[in-house]
């Protein structure tokens, strides 16, 4: 293989080219979907949400301005890495200090850039198996797919992303305006559709409930029933064999329609739904947007990604600085708030907070109750299935980013004999960081599979009649163990958490 012993990369990047490759990492077509549940699970404090989230994103502004001067003073690869060093160097008591800082700064980088494709590629596995299993549930059951499938896939995958950052980042480039402007114009539509439902349906109007047990949205009353449930009567909703609810019938015989309301908190107090558009954004409770501010930090990071790219930025002093602050309002300050002021606008007594809590998907769950709304009964599941798919093209994207900046934050690295001095190489013609990029594969489809094999351990383990009714064969059942050995087994919390997401987007439920 030809190399490139010496430092220089080909400045090919533009300021457009550089702000999508910083606004890929953070790819709210991916985590929208992924921390609206642990956001709505953090108790009484989910109300203020949207607040938490524009918190977040001022703090995430203040060290997107700190980054956009460092990469003014000091542009080069390296991100974080660089920066630690220069800084130092740039003090005659301190300058003894830089190699020990750049050591620290850049290892720990890697702790992030170069686990974080490892749980995409596990989470990818996961998706990709449950729909292969959706479409052709004789081959795969949806709800617990072949681990050898899965670990296929995530290597596949893995392999894959790291190719398209060998062939270099204008390649990189195209593919990430492609996934941001499809993602992005994705979730917009999903914001708009619940915008307007929440304005086309004031209180008692005729409007749709989700039922979670068969995944679809009905406009009519649920016919219930008074069981004993522990010991108590409680009322339990009436279905027929496939589990569907039965309509709650009037005098006439015909279905008593839902109507619609907003109620703000049930009888013991969990918040249910916002009252006013003004809720939506209002604090409610500092202390509680505080916490909503820590879990939303983890969507908005990614914003200096683009400052690793110093190397093949056409004029990184000035078009670095702008992409940084560029990616993070596009996405967070735009994308992001449109979308969590809409969709916690959406929450009404059809669906309301707690039933979010309890949701696999909510963002999912909203969407099929919006395409029923808008497109008819049962075409709901196909709209959210549509809007799934840009989940798998934003995994492609925040991956081959990450994977794209770790690379570079190696071969910094490299050049400095911080780390085998063969990372500092550049290939002959694609001149990227190549050794980096195809090691970072490697570890990537390895933390893959690890986590593959315990997704299904601890309280995720099927039990023994789930694991028989498996298809038999070893891309669907070779890997499974008996329940209790499984659950002896850890878990792996992210792709397990996306396993549970992605039946909701894939699987058809009892009803199917």
């Amino acid at each position: 293989m030809a190399e490139n012993t010496s430092t220089e990369m080909k400045p090919t990047l533009g300021l457009t080219g550089l702000t999508m490759n910083a606004m890929a990492l953070i790819a709210p077509g991916a985590f929208l979907w992924l921390t609206f549940l642990p956001q709505a699970t953090e108790g009484s404090t989910a109300p203020a949400m949207w607040l938490g989230i524009f918190v977040a994103l001022l703090l995430c502004l203040a060290t997107a301005v700190s980054y956009a001067e460092l990469a003014k003073l000091y542009p080069g690869p390296g991100s974080s890495y660089f920066f630690a060093e220069q800084s130092f160097l740039n003090h005659d008591k301190a300058w003894r200090y830089a190699r020990l800082s750049k050591f620290i700064v850049g290892w720990a980088s890697h702790l992030y850039y170069w686990i974080y494709p490892g749980v995409m590629v596990a989470v990818t596995g996961i998706f990709v198996g449950y729909v292969v299993g959706t479409l052709w549930p004789n081959f795969m059951n949806a709800s617990n797919p072949g681990p050898a499938f899965m670990m296929a896939v995530a290597i596949a995958f893995s392999f894959g992303v790291a190719y398209i950052a060998y062939r270099g980042v204008v390649g990189s480039t195209a593919v990430n305006i492609a996934i941001n402007v499809i993602q992005i114009s994705a979730l917009l539509v999903f914001s708009v559709m619940a915008l307007s439902y929440r304005m086309n349906h004031p209180p008692g109007s005729v409007a749709w409930q989700f039922d979670s047990t068969s995944g679809e949205a009905y406009n009519y009353q649920f016919a219930t029933q008074k069981t004993t449930v522990n010991g108590q009567a409680t009322d339990t909703i009436v279905r027929d064999s496939a589990g569907v609810p039965q309509p709650q019938l009037d005098a006439s015989g015909k279905p008593v329609p839902y109507t619609i309301d907003y109620p703000t908190q049930d009888a013991s107090g969990n918040f249910l739904s916002h009252g006013s558009a003004r809720s939506v954004i209002g604090a409610h409770n500092w202390g509680w947007v505080f916490v909503q501010a820590t879990v939303a930090i983890l969507i908005l990071v990614g914003f200096e990604s683009c400052t690793s790219l110093g190397g093949e930025a056409r004029d990184p002093k000035k078009h670095i600085p702008i992409a940084v602050i560029t990616s993070l309002l596009v996405q967070g300050a735009f994308c992001y708030l449109v979308e969590y002021f809409c969709a916690n606008y959406f929450l009404n007594s059809g669906y309301t907070m707690q039933n979010a809590v309890s949701s696999a998907a909510p963002i999912g769950d909203m969407m099929v109750t919006v395409g029923d709304a808008l497109f008819g009964p049962g075409r709901g599941r196909i709209f959210m299935l549509c809007e799934a798919v840009t989940v798998f093209l934003a995994l492609i994207g925040t991956t081959l980013s990450c994977v794209n900046t770790g690379a570079r934050v190696t071969y910094a690295m490299g050049k400095d004999d911080e780390v085998p001095e063969h990372f500092g190489m550049l290939h002959g013609e694609k001149l990227t960081p190549h050794r980096a990029i195809w090691t970072l594969a490697i570890i990537s489809a390895v933390i893959g599979c690890v986590a593959l094999v315990m997704v299904f351990g601890d309280s995720s383990a099927p039990a023994d009649a789930a694991i028989q009714a498996l298809p038999h064969g070893f891309w669907s059942s070779f890997g499974y163990l008996t329940h209790d050995k499984m659950a002896a087994l850890p878990n792996s919390p992210w792709p397990s958490h996306w396993r549970r997401t992605s039946e909701r987007f894939c699987c058809t439920d009892s009803v199917a």
